[in-house]
Formats: C-alpha cells, structure tokens, sequence
C-alpha cells in the first residue's frame, strides 16, 4: 500500500482530482517530511525549488519587513498546497507553527507531473482562486478590524479550516470544539496584537458566555451567532 492510499487529507488536497494510477505515479515523486515547530521548510526570496501537500500541523507564510520584523502574511492547514509551481522565487517563507507532517515534490518534477494531468492543473488553478479570496480576507482583517474582531475573526476560521478533522456529524462543517494549535503568543503575532490584548479578549469571550476555555488550548465555541457578530 502506497503512503498516498493511508494519507488522511487524499480526498481534500489537490491529488483528489487525479485517479489511482494517477496517485501512483504521483506518489513515485513524492516523499513525506516530518517538521518539528519553528523548523522552515521554504525561505523567502529563494529559487522555488519544492512544492507540498500538508498532512498534519498548521504552517504560517511570513515575509520581512524593511526594519527586519517578520510580518506572518498567511497560515496554512492540512490539506493546503505551499510552494509556488511552474519557477519563479518565493514571496514568503514557510515556517511550522507546530509539529507538522508534509508531502513534498520537487518542483521540477511536480511541474512536469501537473502538465501531463489537466485535472491536476485544473485543482491548482481553483486552489489558486480560493487563496486570493483568503488573502483578501487576512488583508481586512489586519488592517481594517478591531482587537475583538480579529480574535473573533481567527477563532471562527480555525473552526472552519480545523473541522474535517475535529468536528462531529451534524456540525454542518463547523468545529465547535477544537484544540488551538497556536500558542497566545503566536496568536498575537499572527493577528498583530499584543499577548495582553489576546489574553483580554479571550476572558472576555468566556465571560460572556460566547466561548468556554476547558484548558489553556482547547476552545469551545458556545455561542457561535455572537461570535459571528464580534467578528462584524
């Protein structure tokens, strides 16, 4: 049995367009990496040189500022494609957030792959349409939103991105308990805010009734229309 017939996120990443023998072939190019948090897997500014799956863990995509702060421009989930196919140089890096599981592809090898398989270049494309959108949201959100909007904001995403794993029949794609696979203070830094502020705005949730805080990182979300209203 192939690495590809076990993989969890098969029918979500961008291979689900291809048949089993496509995934075989696939799989003949590819080779899982395991990521322990901070380690990065793409640098930013670098020849594009490997393309991936994630498996497991969540990724953030950062840049440098000219004042040599790291501004976090993205995060990325199982099941979600990083690198950039078909060359070019990388816009960001691409750091572990947490313990992570990845399949990677030489770029190379995987941009010839995708040339031979329409149905492949084809998921790349709306994967591609699918992140613009994204980015256009993260963009609002830091620049545009309020501390308790950018909280509210991120919990509701990571419910929605975290429920093919996490969620229960029923839930209709939404977690409504989860653990964060972020720490407070990655937390601050992915929404630009202080840990302060973070620690502020999550007693305040739980005060209210809208989410409850069982541990340090599991979140349940309790009052799921209030929450969507913080997040205006």
């Amino acid at each position: 049995m192939s690495s590809c017939d076990q993989c969890v996120v098969r029918n979500r990443a961008i291979c689900s367009a291809l048949d089993k023998d496509e995934i075989n072939s696939l799989n003949g190019i590819g080779r899982r990496r395991s990521l322990v948090a901070g380690e990065s897997l793409i640098w930013e500014g670098e020849d594009s040189v490997l393309v991936a799956n994630v498996i497991e863990g969540v990724l953030k995509l950062s840049t440098g500022t000219e004042d040599g702060r790291e501004q976090i421009v993205g995060v990325v989930y199982p099941s979600d494609f990083i690198g950039r196919p078909f060359g070019g140089t990388t816009n960001h890096g691409v750091t572990a957030l947490t313990d992570a599981r990845v399949c990677v592809f030489s770029r190379g090898d995987f941009d010839n792959f995708a040339r031979e398989h329409p149905g492949l270049e084809h998921k790349l494309l709306q994967r591609t349409l699918t992140e613009l959108d994204r980015t256009r949201r993260w963009m609002l959100l830091l620049g545009r939103k309020s501390a308790s909007e950018k909280v509210a904001s991120f919990l509701l995403e990571l419910s929605d991105r975290l429920a093919p794993a996490t969620c229960e029949p029923g839930d209709e794609g939404k977690a409504n308990r989860f653990v964060l696979p972020f720490s407070r203070q990655q937390i601050a830094d992915v929404l630009g805010l202080t840990i302060e502020t973070v620690s502020r705005q999550f007693t305040r949730l739980r005060g209210e009734g809208i989410i409850d805080l069982p541990s340090r990182r599991e979140v349940i979300i309790t009052d799921r229309f209030a929450l969507t209203a913080e997040a205006g």
